[in-house]
């Protein structure tokens, strides 16, 4: 098991750009299945969940190809269905919870697929029924074996159906769109996730051939083709790494520049920052952080404390909520944490107490923030990443800590986030990797 040795207290300062999107590469990759041409995909992150899901593309006998650093072909025209029987390709499917998006396009397609029970953060319960019941609206069959623990879907073809989700799950939506593409008839999602991922992946199907309109509202109408072509896409910037880095910088009293945040698909998120006190100054697409030494959290208009939840897009994803929490603990003021989606998300903060933060831990969805400001430094300690998010989160902690901190476990940061100890080291951080 890797770890992180942090030695706190280090100003950074430069600029840094960020990698492409998890959640979007994950979606546009299981797209390649749509079709049996190229299609070429840019800004590809080099994370390790996106690497796992390549690499179960090319077992699957996809025609993979990395044309730069960043950049991939994928070619699904021999895809090998006998594969998905194997218990290797159920471990390692399993392992890796975006791989639940490749039921919509493998049904849809070859009329088959196989999934175990994804695996992926463990953040509380994580329901597959938007997924499959959207699926078998479409006239797909579910089976599920329970002595192997695996999902088998069978369609002959599918159909256009009216559908009412009941929750706007991102995954959930793209998993559904997917499959409707390819279906005989015109499909109505309400309820739809409309996310920049989601607004993305519509755009590359619709450029390989697809009939997607109402992309970025609530309300997806698909009508079905016959086949798809290929395409060239581009994944947006990182959304979560753009916030990771702004909270970073402020709570380390950094001068630092994102660089190309795709700021016109950021939302909300520059000024749910600014109502913890951070300045965030947009300079074409870049965001400019200058050096906090102090930032006071707002108030609501009555005075009242300030409540930071998360809520489907355009709402604050769910995502940024770790280092919403962690940031909060070195301000001016209190502010109330409500995660809404998950209910193990916040468990990470008995971390933060560890390391002098006065954290509430309300019930397994609120925890309220007592900002310390500059009264009292946050101090080294040992921890463990539990997943991706909080695991960000407590390296920004350590990087604002008086001392050395050690965080184990960091394969689940490196899931989720390029090479950070070696970006974040140029910018004057003092990471070692063991």
């Amino acid at each position: 098991m890797s770890s992180f040795v942090i030695e706190g207290g280090c100003r950074l300062s430069g600029e840094i750009t960020p990698q492409g999107a998890k959640n979007e590469a994950l979606q546009v990759i299981c797209a390649t299945l749509l079709t049996s041409c190229k299609v070429r995909i840019s800004n590809v992150p080099d994370i390790l969940d996106v690497n796992n899901l390549i690499q179960l593309l090319r077992e699957m006998r996809v025609k993979v190809e990395r044309l730069s650093s960043d950049t991939y072909s994928f070619q699904a025209d021999d895809v090998d269905l006998d594969y998905l029987q194997t218990e290797e390709f159920l471990r390692k499917s399993g392992s890796l919870r975006g791989s639940v998006m490749i039921v919509g396009p493998l049904v849809t397609r070859f009329g088959i697929a196989l999934i175990p029970k994804p695996g992926g953060d463990k953040i509380g319960r994580r329901r597959l029924d938007t997924h499959f019941v959207g699926i078998q609206k479409l006239g797909a069959d579910f089976n599920y074996d329970a002595e192997r623990q695996v999902y088998e879907i069978k369609a002959k073809k599918l159909h256009g159906a009216y559908m009412l989700l009941d929750e706007a799950s991102v995954t959930g939506t793209a998993n559904i769109l997917m499959a409707a593409v390819l279906a005989k008839g015109t499909t109505t999602i309400y309820n739809a996730a409309c996310e920049p991922y989601l607004q993305q992946l519509s755009a590359m199907l619709n450029k390989m051939g697809a009939r997607i309109s109402g992309v970025g509202s609530n309300l997806l109408v698909i009508e079905g083709v016959e086949e798809l072509g290929g395409a060239v896409h581009t994944i947006l910037p990182d959304m979560i790494e753009v916030g990771s880095f702004i909270g970073m910088a402020a709570m380390t009293a950094s001068d630092i520049t994102i660089k190309n945040t795709g700021y016109e698909k950021l939302g909300i998120i520059p000024e749910s920052f600014r109502r913890l006190g951070i300045t965030v100054e947009q300079n074409g697409d870049d965001i400019h952080i200058p050096t906090h030494e102090t930032y006071e959290i707002d108030t609501f208009i009555d005075g009242s404390i300030m409540t930071i939840s998360d809520a489907p897009w355009p709402g604050l994803t769910p995502d940024l909520l770790s280092v919403f929490l962690v940031i909060a603990t070195q301000a001016v003021g209190s502010v109330l944490i409500h995660q809404k989606m998950f209910e193990s998300r916040l468990f990470f903060v008995d971390k933060l107490i560890d390391m002098g933060a006065q954290i509430i831990l309300c019930d397994p969805h609120r925890a309220t923030v007592i900002g310390l400001g500059n009264r009292f430094k946050l101090r080294g300690a040992t921890m463990v990443s539990p997943d991706i998010r909080a695991g960000i989160a407590l390296l920004i902690a350590a990087m604002s800590a008086e001392g050395t901190s050690r965080i184990h476990n960091i394969d689940q940061i490196d899931r989720g986030y390029q090479d950070i100890d070696k970006r974040l080291n140029q910018l004057g951080a003092r990471i070692t990797r063991l």
